[in-house]
Formats: structure tokens, sequence, C-alpha cells
């Protein structure tokens, strides 16, 4: 199951995590796209579990971090790498995209 994050601990969670890419999506739950989305990333959480990190950030509950990289639209996905936001994906993906912009990372 994909790890939900909070405005506390984005932060340490992200740097932390150089070994590996992270992909961050940023959602709510009223959100009828990203809750299509989640279907694909839990298939992507499965085959990428050894190679990158997926996470959730609740917009609703978690405004410092959304306002932080401005977060205007969800479900919107940010793949980050040593700490870096690297890439970035508004809208729903596909899980090929998704792959390619992991795969480019890792």
């Amino acid at each position: 199951m994909i790890q939900e994050i909070n405005d506390e601990n984005f932060e340490k969670i992200v740097s932390e995590s150089s070994d590996k890419p992270i992909l961050v999506d940023f959602w709510a739950p009223w959100c009828a796209p990203c809750r299509t989305l989640s279907v694909l990333l839990e298939e992507i959480f499965t085959e990428y579990h050894a190679k990158a990190l997926v996470v959730k950030l609740n917009v609703d509950n978690n405004p410092k971090i959304s306002s932080k990289y401005g977060i205007r639209s969800i479900p919107t996905m940010f793949f980050f790498k040593n700490g870096e936001k690297k890439d970035m994906h508004i809208g729903i993906a596909s899980k090929e995209e998704i792959r390619k912009k992991l795969d480019a990372l890792i």
C-alpha cells in the first residue's frame, strides 16, 4: 500500500531518499481523476517498490507543502531525485508515461 505523507514529514522523506527516485502524488479524496490514477499508482508501487518510492500527499490536509509547490490542479505528480524536483505531470497519466519518468531517474 502506498504511504501517505504530510506537511510534517515531507521534507524528511524527500531529502532522505537520495538513493531512489520518489513519485509524490498530490491528491484529494473527493477528486475522481485522483481515484482513477490511484489504481495505476498502486500497480506502479508494486512494480517499482525496490527501485523507487511512491507516496501520496492529501492537498486538503497538507496546505503547507501544497502551497510551497504551487499545487493548483490535482492530480499532480512530482518526481524527485536526490531531494530535488526533476519532473512533474498534471492530470491523469498512463502507466507507460509514469514508468518513463521513473525510469529516467533510476
